[in-house]
């Protein structure tokens, strides 16, 4: 099946909308299978568990900021 240009540009516009809700139901799919998952809460690396408790684990650097077509090399 071939997608018009229209219908292409359509979903492009949306892909942050349908990653969000992607991740939102992976999220929660792992905490119903019983597995705790690792989220970033205000800066800070925390392991929510399906109970609804949290495990502080680490602070997180702080964001980096990145105009199109920068290139970062991590070390």
């Amino acid at each position: 099946m071939e997608l018009s240009e229209k219908a292409l540009n359509y979903l492009e516009e949306h892909i942050p909308e349908l990653a969000e809700v992607a991740f939102k139901q992976a999220y929660w799919a792992a905490l119903a299978s019983g597995s705790s998952v690792l989220v970033s809460e205000n800066g800070s690396l925390v392991e929510v568990f399906p109970d609804g408790s949290r495990k502080f684990i680490k602070k997180l650097p702080p964001w980096i900021p990145v105009t199109r077509g920068l290139k970062l090399e991590i070390i």
